[in-house]
């Protein structure tokens, strides 16, 4: 009993006095969270030069005789998410744009929509329950389908040059599709009824309709024998 307490006793001495024993460390880590270990997801901003000057000081003229710690500050060192967007956004843009003055043609709308996209598929592969930007993506991609049906239906040298230059794998859209809720099966359901019952009360009246047909057909072939059995 003796060599128990002071077993325990040395096990819960302080840093100044012996190790702890196999039993209260294993007890004392039981309860501790288990921390996951986060992946290096690959960024689409991964490109981008540290030295980098940020979107609104990149062309100020002073900007070249400032301190380095200063031009440090300035540079996408010390950029947030949201400006290293802003300037993938405008490399994109440049890439496919007709004129240094064209910002809304379609092929611009595609660039800005892409760089969209690919921002909210590196913020979902961290955080996979947020559906709201989940919903928001979707909704980028559906329209960034539309454009690009129209560059491919209207444009199509275009479209080749705007999925080349963005890095886009376009799919063609199966020729026919159909979402099936559950109102379209209750509707089908309702449909196929009501043109059974509509078969079944036509029925008589199509049976009388082949009687009569018979019936004519018996009368022309009888009256034809007739015709080619009497003597001239």
């Amino acid at each position: 009993m003796l060599a128990l307490r002071a077993a325990l006793g040395r096990g819960l001495a302080g840093p100044g006095g012996a190790a702890c024993s196999p039993f209260i460390q294993t007890a004392r880590c039981y309860a501790r969270p288990v921390r996951r270990k986060i992946k290096d997801i690959p960024s689409h901003l991964d490109d981008l030069p540290p030295t980098m000057l940020k979107k609104d000081y990149a062309n100020v003229p002073i900007i070249n005789s400032v301190d380095d710690v200063v031009r440090r500050l300035l540079s996408l060192e010390m950029a947030s998410q949201k400006e290293k967007v802003k300037i993938k956004t405008q490399q994109l843009v440049e890439k496919v744009r007709r004129s240094p003055n064209d910002n809304g043609s379609f092929e611009v709308q595609v660039a800005m929509l892409t760089a969209k996209i690919r921002t909210y598929e590196e913020h979902l592969q961290k955080h996979p329950k947020d559906k709201n930007n989940r919903r928001r993506m979707l909704m980028d991609i559906d329209r960034r389908k539309k454009l690009l049906a129209y560059l491919r239906r209207a444009r199509y040298d275009t479209f080749e040059n705007t999925c080349k230059q963005l890095n886009i794998q376009y799919t063609l859209p199966p020729p026919y599709s159909r979402r099936i809720t559950k109102r379209w099966r209750v509707k089908k359901a309702f449909c196929l009824k009501v043109f059974e019952e509509v078969r079944k009360m036509k029925a008589e009246e199509r049976l009388k309709q082949r009687r009569e047909w018979r019936a004519r057909a018996r009368a022309a072939k009888e009256k034809q024998a007739q015709c080619e059995g009497t003597p001239v």
